[in-house]
């Protein structure tokens, strides 16, 4: 869901007791002009078109506000990966080349929200909500990191399955931040934004012993060795 000026003054939304969609609203629209960090609460109760005191009926200040956000993002950004994975069909590189591919166009396609999840400063683990939805999130980039790490070649050393999934998470979040968004933080790159991920992704796996043409027989996994300078291969 993406929040858009002419979605409609956010007091009608209040005069209808939907006050904290309204702030919510009013928060993504900041967000989206002056990033998480340039907006006070008054602000967003200003942008809702009620009284400063009216957002504290749902939330405690400005950080509760922008943990909601983020976590509706995570939210967002987990049914949008989730779709893209497909649980893996056709096959392991198909799928996990549409995730990537979802990741930058939820980065591009949701700037604010991705402000908010990223951005904006809130620990994450010091909201038990704003953290389970984002663990359910990474879950979708670890499961495809499990299964490409089973198509490992035998005999190569490989990372465990969680530290491919944090490096992978690291390359898309980058090109994302760095090249992908829909706002004026993006950069201009002489080649796609999926083209640059594609060809990090396919540098990473062919120093895991991938082949270029993507990979392992999906009816080889990998048996259960020793993985070398990454240690213990983990489930």
């Amino acid at each position: 869901m993406s929040w858009r000026k002419d979605s409609g003054r956010a007091e009608r939304g209040y005069h209808h007791g939907n006050l904290k969609e309204a702030l919510l609203q009013a928060a993504l629209g900041l967000i989206a002009e002056k990033g998480p960090g340039g907006f006070t609460f008054a602000d967003a109760a200003r942008m809702a078109g009620v009284s400063p005191a009216a957002p504290y009926r749902h939330f405690r200040d400005r950080d509760e506000l922008l943990s909601s956000i983020a976590q509706r993002g995570f939210e967002q950004f987990e049914v949008v990966l989730t779709a893209a994975w497909d649980d893996g069909r056709p096959d392991t590189v198909a799928a996990f080349e549409r995730v990537g591919k979802a990741y930058l166009a939820f980065a591009r396609n949701e700037p604010a929200f991705y402000s908010a999840m990223f951005e904006s400063g809130i620990p994450v683990d010091a909201n038990p909500t704003l953290m389970a939805a984002s663990e359910r999130a990474f879950n979708v980039i670890r499961a495809a990191a499990e299964r490409l790490a089973a198509l490992t070649p035998p005999g190569v050393a490989r990372p465990p399955a969680l530290m491919m999934a944090l490096h992978i998470w690291s390359l898309a979040h980058g090109v994302a931040s760095l090249f992908g968004r829909g706002d004026a933080a993006r950069r201009k790159l002489p080649m796609t934004p999926e083209d640059l991920l594609e060809a990090g992704v396919l540098i990473y796996l062919r120093g895991l012993g991938f082949s270029p043409e993507g990979g392992a027989a999906e009816a080889k996994p990998q048996a259960e060795k020793p993985a070398g300078p990454w240690g213990k291969p983990k489930a």
